[in-house]
């Protein structure tokens, strides 16, 4: 940075405020190193006409940063670190069961990450009014109240069964979990399957019967078999 001037006021303060609103802004402050020089050349320059003799200053302002390796490391250690405490003493509550209960607890994190990813989806988002964008998140806030309360419930249902529900896996029948996913739940029933066939003015149906894992399921959640099956009347007469 070169300035110029008949009186050739210092402008060393206004770069410093300027990189340190930058570092603000960006939450590196204290990460990097900077240092600062300012080189001053004075010329005389004689009188000439009416024009009196002036000194003409020149300014180099010269701004040097390099990274601070061991401040770096130190906020990257910190990062991600959260510290748990129980009040228990250890005859109510032994180190074993507090590293289970850690590992199962609720982290409010992973159904927020259901609206960035799979299956809710929310980026990237081709809407451009605002109220739309609006009603967008709504909506799907929505839905993912309805996945966690889905899948809270069947996990709390299966706490006291040590075998767990089985069935889920493809290709591994026999493996049982007690804390099933939510989306792993919903697709145990996509293969499910309402045929009709018209033959004139009549109508047949079919529905693909219900297995007895997905059974369980709606018992899990205290559905009733019914509100599937008089989707149709006649599903157990198959066309």
């Amino acid at each position: 940075m070169t300035g110029g001037g008949a009186s050739g006021g210092s402008q060393l303060p206004a770069l410093q405020a300027a990189v340190a609103a930058t570092l603000a802004r960006y939450q590196v402050q204290g990460l990097l190193r900077v240092s600062y020089e300012e080189l001053v050349r004075r010329r005389p320059v004689r009188r000439y006409g009416s024009r009196p003799a002036t000194m003409w200053v020149e300014r180099d302002m010269h701004v040097t940063a390099s990274v601070d390796a061991e401040a770096v490391a130190a906020a990257v250690h910190q990062r991600g670190w959260r510290v748990d405490a129980a009040h228990q003493p250890v005859d109510q509550l032994s180190l074993e069961q507090a590293v289970l209960a850690y590992r199962r607890e609720y982290l409010s994190e992973r159904d927020m990450g259901r609206l960035t990813g799979q299956p809710l989806s929310l980026t990237p988002m081709s809407l451009e009014r605002a109220d739309h964008v609006t009603g967008l998140i709504r909506l799907l806030s929505i839905g993912l109240r309805v996945l966690t309360r889905l899948e809270f419930v069947v996990r709390r249902r299966l706490a006291p069964d040590r075998k767990g529900l089985a069935g889920l896996y493809t290709g591994n029948p026999k493996r049982a979990t007690a804390r099933p996913t939510a989306e792993r739940l919903l697709a145990s029933f996509q293969e499910l399957t309402l045929t009709i066939i018209r033959e004139g003015r009549r109508r047949r149906y079919h529905l693909t019967p219900l297995s007895a894992v997905q059974q369980r399921m709606l018992a899990l959640l205290d559905f009733s078999v019914d509100i599937y099956t008089r989707l149709c009347a006649d599903s157990r007469k198959p066309p």
